[in-house]
C-alpha cells in the first residue's frame, strides 16, 4: 500500500488512512468479472440519505449512470475544475494523470470511510468503473453500504460480445433494453443484433417498405411451428400474420441506450444466404425469379447488389458502429450451378469455380462498406476465396480457421459452437425446455480460452476477443432467453474480461451464488442451478478400488447416497469427500434441502469385474481419431464420460467386433456393454449387439442379442447400457462382443464389463 498511498498524495487527493486486513477475501465483494486487483480493508463507507457526486469535465455525463444505484440517492453532478479543488468526501470521478500509473483502459476504484473516487483516463475505463459499484449495489446484502477496498482493473480483450438472433423470434425494444443493462453490468461492450434471416426481416427501410410489409410477418409465432408448416410470409394485419419489425426511430434509440452504458451495437444484414424472407417478396432477386425456392441471392444479377447497397446505405446512417456484419454463411451454392446469370458473371470475372462467387460478392460489398466508412465483418465462410483487406472473421466453426484468419493478418472474433452457443442445452435435457442441441454447461463456457494455441505471438493482437451467440428457434418467448442466456454470460464476462492468471473455477461459482441475488432483483428468468447429481466412478488399478466422486451445481452440501443399491434419504450419510469402495456396488444419490429430497436419485455402477487387465484381440480396428487408451480401454475398469473427448470413449466406423481372452475356462453370468450417441460427433448407438462365447477362440456360439431402441434423432448426449445375464452360468474361454455400425457413422464404446 505504501506505493499507491504515494501516488495518492502525489495527485494531491486528501484520503484518510486505511488499514490493510490481514487476510485477503475476494468473496467479500464477489465481482464478476474478476478485477485484476482486489485489496481489502477495514471499516466502510455508507451512503448517506442523498450522496454528492463531483465529476472532472469528460466524465460529468457518464457520472448520471449512478442514478441507476438500486438504493443509494444522488445530488446532481457537479463539476471538478481543477485537482487542487477535489472534494474530500462523496462520489468523485478524476482524470488519471501520468503519476497515477494508470492503463489507458484501466480504471482505479477506492472505497473508504469518505466515500468512493474513481480514477481513469479515458469515459470508457471510467464507466467500468462505475458499473462496477452498480453491480456491488445488487450483490451486497447490504446494498446501502460498500466495504472498504482498493480495486484495479482493466480488460484482457477489447471486444466482450453477445449476440441475439430477433428473426426466429421476435422481442419488444423494452426487452432488448433490459438485455443491454443486464450485458452492461458485466462490462460487455458489443451487441451483435441480427437482424434478418429466412425467418423474418425486423427492420424498417424506408426504400423496401414490403420488407415489414410482408418479410417480417408469417404464418406462425413459434419458429419450429412456421419451420414445419410451410414456411410463409403474410401481409401485416392479416389474421394470422405474426411477427414484428423495429422501426428505424426505435434501432436509433437503442444505439443511444445502448451507447449511454458503453455499449455498441452491431448490426447483420444477411446475404447472400439466409435470405429467404427477402425472396419471398422479391423473387427476382434469385437465380430462379420464384419466390421460396432459394434463400441465396442471384450473385449474376445487378439488381440483387443495387437492393443491398440501399438497404445498407440505410444501415450505415442508423448505426454509428465501426463494423457491419453481412452473415455470408452457409450458402447453398448450387442454386448459382443453373443460374445463367450467375454462369456470365463467372465468365465475366474469370472465375473457374462457382465457390468463387461468394468471394466476388463479398469483395463488392467490402468496397461498398468502405466507401461509407465501415468495416465488413462476417463468419468463418467470408474467408471462401480469401478475405477482402480489413474484414473481420467471426469464427465459429471451431479454432482452425480463426487462426487461419489471424495467422493471415485479419482482425478475429471467437465464438465457437464447442463453449459459446447459448442455444445448446445446458443441462439433461429430460428437466430443460426443448433445445436445438448440443451440450454446454456453465462449466464448459468458463474453461474457454479465446486466444487459440496455433495463433502467432506477433499475430496474438488480430484475436480481439470473443462472443456469446443466442440463436433463437426454440426460444419464443423473453423469459426463455434469459434462460439460456444467464448465468453462462456471467462466466463468458470473466473469460473475456480476465486475465487467465486471474480466474479460477471455484473462486467464480463461489462468486457466483452472490449474483443470484443481482438476477433475483432484475426480473431475470436465469437458469436456476441444478440439484441432479453427477456420480463419478474412477478405477485405481494398483489398488483394485474405485473412488466415487459426487458433484451437483448447488454450492451448499447437501447430497445423500447410499452404496447398497437401496435409494438414499435423509438420514443416508452426507457426501463431504470421495468415497473409496474396494467391492462392486451400486452407488445412488439426490440432493436433500433439510429432510426433503428435491433432486431425482442419481445411479451409477462401481464395477471391479473379472475381466479388467485381461488381453484384447481386435478384430475390427478402431478409428484413429478415437483411440482412447488403445488396446487397454476396454478392460481398465474406467468407464467413459458425458463427453466424447474425455480418453475413454474408443471409437469405431465399423461394426465394433473384440475378443476377451480369459486364459482359460471362466464362469460367467453377466456382459455389459455401453456406446454413447451424440450427434455433435456424428456417434449412434449400434443396430444390435451380440455377445458370443469360446473355449478355443475359433468356435463361437451365440448367448445373446439386444436390439437398440434409441432413434437416431435423439439429439442430446446419451449413454446406453447393453446387459446380457445369462439364465445359467456359461463356461468359457473367450467372450466375443459384436456390435453393428447401422447408421454408418461412429460408435463410441468404453468398457466390456464381465462378472
Amino acid at each position: 500500500m505504501a506505493q499507491y498511498a504515494s501516488r495518492l498524495l502525489l495527485g494531491l487527493l486528501a484520503v484518510p488512512l486505511i488499514v490493510a486486513m490481514p487476510a485477503f477475501a475476494q468473496n467479500e465483494v464477489p465481482i464478476i468479472p474478476r478485477p485484476t486487483l482486489v485489496e481489502m480493508h477495514e471499516g466502510k463507507y455508507v451512503f448517506p440519505s442523498v450522496t454528492s457526486i463531483y465529476a472532472f469535465e469528460p466524465f460529468v455525463d457518464i457520472a448520471t449512470l449512478l442514478a441507476e444505484h438500486p438504493v443509494a440517492r444522488f445530488m446532481a453532478v457537479e463539476r471538478i475544475k481543477s485537482y487542487k479543488r477535489i472534494p474530500g468526501s462523496g462520489v468523485r470521478l478524476i482524470q488519471a494523470r501520468d503519476m497515477d500509473r494508470l492503463a489507458a483502459d484501466a480504471y482505479r476504484l477506492v472505497v473508504d470511510t469518505s466515500g468512493i473516487i474513481i480514477t481513469a483516463h479515458q469515459p470508457a475505463a471510467m464507466l467500468n468503473g462505475i458499473l462496477t459499484v452498480l453491480q456491488l449495489a445488487y450483490t451486497q446484502s447490504a446494498g446501502g453500504e460498500l466495504p472498504a477496498m482498493l480495486i484495479e482493473d482493466r480488460p484482457r480483450f477489447v471486444y466482450r460480445g453477445l449476440h441475439l438472433d430477433v428473426s426466429r423470434h421476435f422481442y419488444p425494444l423494452s426487452f432488448l433494453k433490459k438485455f443491454i443493462d443486464l450485458m452492461a453490468l458485466y462490462k460487455f461492450n458489443t451487441f451483435h443484433w441480427h437482424l434478418t434471416d429466412g425467418a423474418g426481416w425486423r427492420l424498417e427501410i424506408k426504400k423496401y417498405p414490403e420488407l415489414t410489409q410482408k418479410a417480417a410477418w408469417r404464418t406462425h409465432a413459434v419458429w419450429k411451428d412456421w419451420q414445419q408448416h410451410g414456411r410463409r410470409y403474410l401481409e401485416a394485419g392479416a389474421p394470422n400474420a405474426s411477427g414484428g419489425y423495429y422501426t428505424q426511430a426505435e434501432a436509433r434509440e437503442l444505439v443511444a441506450y445502448a451507447m449511454r452504458k458503453g455499449i455498441t451495437i452491431i448490426p447483420e444484414i444477411e446475404m447472400p444466404g439466409h435470405s429467404e424472407e427477402v425472396l419471398a417478396v422479391y423473387p427476382q432477386l434469385s437465380c430462379t425469379g420464384k419466390p421460396y425456392h432459394h434463400a441465396e441471392f442471384c450473385i449474376g444479377n445487378e439488381e440483387t447488389f443495387l437492393f443491398l447497397t440501399n438497404v445498407l446505405d440505410e444501415v450505415t446512417a442508423i448505426f454509428p458502429s465501426e463494423y457491419i456484419h453481412i452473415g455470408g454463411d452457409e450458402v447453398n451454392k448450387e442454386s448459382w450451378t443453373s443460374c445463367a446469370k450467375c454462369k456470365a458473371r463467372m465468365e465475366e470475372k474469370g472465375l473457374k469455380e462457382v465457390g468463387k462467387l461468394q468471394h466476388y460478392a463479398v469483395g463488392r460489398i467490402d468496397s461498398f462498406l468502405r466507401s461509407r466508412g465501415k468495416k465488413l465483418i462476417g463468419w468463418d465462410e467470408i474467408q471462401e476465396g480469401g478475405l477482402p483487406p480489413g474484414a473481420t472473421v467471426m469464427s465459429w466453426r471451431g479454432e482452425a480457421r480463426g487462426v487461419q484468419a489471424a495467422n493471415a493478418g485479419h482482425d478475429v472474433i471467437m465464438t465457437p459452437t464447442s463453449h459459446l452457443y447459448f442455444d445448446y442445452y445446458q443441462s439433461d435435457p429430460r428437466t430443460q425446455p426443448e433445445a436445438i442441441g448440443g451440450y454446454i454447461p456453465l462449466s464448459a463456457v468458463y474453461a474457454y480460452d479465446p486466444m487459440p494455441a496455433g495463433v502467432a505471438a506477433d499475430k496474438a493482437k488480430h484475436i480481439l476477443g470473443a462472443q456469446g451467440n443466442v440463436w433463437t428457434e426454440y426460444m419464443p418467448t423473453t423469459e426463455h432467453v434469459e434462460y439460456m442466456v444467464f448465468p453462462r454470460a456471467l462466466a463468458l464476462a470473466e473469460v473475456v474480461w480476465s486475465d487467465t492468471k486471474n480466474r479460477d473455477w471455484d473462486d467464480f461459482y463461489r462468486r457466483l451464488q452472490a449474483h443470484y441475488r443481482l438476477l433475483q432483483q432484475l426480473n431475470t428468468n436465469y437458469y436456476r442451478p441444478s440439484y441432479g447429481v453427477d456420480i463419478d466412478v474412477t478405477f485405481n488399478p494398483d489398488t483394485l478400488t474405485n473412488t466415487i466422486s459426487l458433484v451437483t451445481e448447488q454450492h451448499r452440501l447437501g447430497i445423500r447416497y447410499t452404496t447398497d443399491g437401496q435409494e438414499p434419504d435423509a438420514k443416508s450419510p452426507l457426501y463431504t469427500k470421495p468415497i473409496e469402495l474396494a467391492m462392486p456396488a451400486t452407488i445412488q444419490a439426490a440432493y436433500f434441502v433439510d429432510s426433503g429430497r428435491v433432486g431425482p436419485i442419481a445411479v451409477a455402477k462401481a464395477d471391479i469385474h473379472r475381466a479388467i487387465g485381461k488381453s484384447i484381440a481386435y478384430q475390427t480396428p478402431w478409428d484413429a481419431a478415437y483411440p482412447a487408451q488403445q488396446d487397454s480401454t476396454l478392460l481398465n475398469g474406467q468407464k467413459g464420460g458425458k463427453g466424447p473427448d474425455d480418453g475413454q470413449w474408443q471409437g469405431f466406423t465399423n461394426n465394433v467386433d473384440v475378443t476377451v481372452d480369459f486364459e482359460r475356462r471362466e464362469a460367467l453370468n453377466t456382459v455389459t456393454i455401453r456406446f454413447l450417441q451424440d450427434a455433435s460427433v456424428h456417434a449412434y448407438q449400434p443396430g444390435e449387439v451380440t455377445v458370443l462365447l469360446s473355449d478355443n477362440g475359433k468356435n463361437f456360439r451365440e448367448v445373446g442379442s439386444l436390439t437398440n431402441d434409441l432413434p437416431p434423432e435423439e439429439k442430446f448426449r446419451k449413454v446406453k447400457t447393453y446387459t446380457f445375464d445369462f439364465d445359467t452360468t456359461q463356461t468359457a474361454r473367450y467372450v466375443r462382443v459384436v456390435a453393428t455400425n447401422a447408421q454408418n457413422a461412429l460408435l463410441l464404446t468404453d468398457e466390456v464389463v464381465v462378472y
